[in-house]
């Protein structure tokens, strides 16, 4: 009998174990993805990528920062295997399979982009750690550079999709544009998607609403440095917004599932198109369910940036708090219950983590 209990212990043991060095791990990865965002924002990926093997000095000269500080995050970049290091010479190289997802250059998308979203989670974690206690939620302006990182991620995913891939999915929309019709960005952010479609269809008219003034102000400031004369933006809560039969074709790129009401904005969205009008949403494209996200590409930053941002910026409007995950499920009834007569819903290649619908009154 002691046997089998001893054996049992053993296992337990050796279980227990295992799953110390996989929170071991998983530790020691978030230490990397904030050094992977760190070497984003200092441009040091683009700068190394550009550079045969090199030593710190080198490298730091190149990316005009202070040598130190470089030596140790390229440390922290060849323990985490992402640069290649060579005792013998004291050079470091980031192989172009790697530069790959690391540069702004890349062909595969950004991922550094994200690792800033880790990197504000630790900044934001006192706030939360309040909010667990309370309830209670936070506004867009407590979150540093929060649009600067909506912007690049919007960048790659949306405005460098536009026109290939993203229009076409709405049949007939840029013809239309082509021709001139009236066009709202809803939750418009820095508008650099209603901006691109500025300056390809000049006969139709723009306008960008977001709650945001910052995002606001820099979207102004892109519209005058460029001369556009078809486009405006304002600062304003969508929260009871009503306008009816105002527009042709309206859009929202990630910005309805943290709203304070998304039902009553979809309704809203519904009553301000005119016959025929068009809506493209989208959001993320993972499930309502969580058992159903198990495999779904990183579901659990997903839930974290959820838990950091996404609802409690709802719950800090009165909203319901949906959150990120809020499910496609939850975003194409809402669709449908708004009242558009058709809606289709698309996934993309370059984009497993988004969903697009295209909804028509």
């Amino acid at each position: 009998m002691s046997s089998v209990t001893e054996q049992t212990t053993d296992m337990e043991l050796a279980q227990a174990e295992a799953f110390a060095e996989r929170v071991m791990e998983l530790i020691d990865s978030g230490a990397v993805a904030v050094m992977i965002s760190i070497g984003h924002r200092t441009g040091l990926f683009d700068t190394m990528a550009d550079l045969p093997p090199a030593g710190s000095t080198e490298i730091a000269a190149h990316a005009g920062l202070a040598e130190r500080y470089v030596r140790e995050w390229l440390a922290v970049m060849v323990t985490g295997g992402l640069v290649a290091f060579d005792p013998g010479t004291q050079n470091y190289h980031l192989p172009a399979e790697h530069a790959a997802c690391l540069t702004r250059a890349d062909p595969l998308g950004n991922l550094a982009v994200y690792g800033q979203h880790v990197a504000i989670m630790g900044a934001m974690q006192e706030c939360i750690l309040e909010n667990f206690m309370s309830g209670s939620g936070t506004s867009y302006d407590d979150y540093p550079d929060f649009h600067q990182i909506m912007a690049e991620d919007s960048g790659q995913t949306v405005t460098d999709q536009l026109f290939k891939t993203i229009l076409p999915l709405a049949e007939g929309v840029q013809a239309r544009l082509e021709q001139g019709i009236e066009v709202l960005d809803a939750g418009c952010g820095r508008g650099s998607a209603l901006i691109a479609m500025a300056q390809r269809y000049p006969r139709s008219r723009f306008l960008g609403y977001d709650l945001c003034a910052d995002a606001v102000a820099h979207a102004q400031a892109v519209v005058a440095e460029e001369g556009l004369t078809n486009i405006r933006f304002e600062q304003r809560d969508l929260t009871g917004y009503y306008d009816q039969a105002r527009f042709d074709f309206i859009t929202s790129f990630d910005a309805v599932h943290d709203q304070k009401d998304p039902q009553a904005l979809i309704r809203s969205l519904h009553g301000a198109l005119k016959p025929n009008g068009v809506y493209l949403m989208q959001d993320i494209g993972g499930s309502a369910r969580l058992e159903n996200n198990l495999d779904f590409p990183m579901a659990s930053l997903l839930y974290a940036v959820s838990c950091v941002h996404c609802m409690p910026v709802s719950l800090g409007q009165g909203g319901a708090g949906l959150g990120t995950m809020w499910g496609w499920e939850t975003a194409e009834a809402m669709l449908k219950a708004a009242g558009f007569r058709e809606v289709k819903r698309h996934v993309l290649p370059h984009d497993p983590m988004n969903v697009w619908f295209v909804s028509r009154v």
